[in-house]
């Protein structure tokens, strides 16, 4: 349910390390607990990404939700194809990238979670 090799932020994100460039998205916690998603707010394209703040909105049918940067970084690109169609968000969501940054600073992914470890703050 939630892959080994992503890490996670307390606030139902997760990352993906590529090189010095990384991918965001949402958990399936976070899919479930929205409801069906019908839009994706995304950043600007030249936004920078700050640890613990707001990079976009996420609406559901019961609520709109702030998307809070586990790590901060360079935006490189945002998804299209989410942005295009949400719903894709609640069919896959760890396929379902958000954005793309480039890493700014590696030790923030000290205080990020293992699988394990989110899973557990879940229970």
């Amino acid at each position: 349910m939630y892959p080994e090799e992503l890490n996670y932020h307390k606030e139902h994100t997760w990352v993906k390390k590529e090189g010095n460039e990384a991918l965001i998205g949402i958990t399936k916690y976070a899919v479930e607990q929205l409801g069906e998603i019908l839009f994706v707010e995304m950043p600007d394209e030249d936004d920078d990404i700050e640890k613990g703040e707001e990079f976009g909105v996420v609406e559901s049918s019961k609520v709109a939700s702030d998307l809070i940067a586990p790590i901060s970084g360079e935006l490189l690109e945002i998804n299209e194809d989410v942005e295009d169609d949400p719903d894709l968000l609640s069919e896959a969501p760890y396929d379902s990238w958000i954005i793309k940054v480039k890493i700014e600073d590696e030790e923030e992914f000290e205080s990020l979670l293992e699988s394990k470890d989110y899973k557990a703050q879940l229970d």
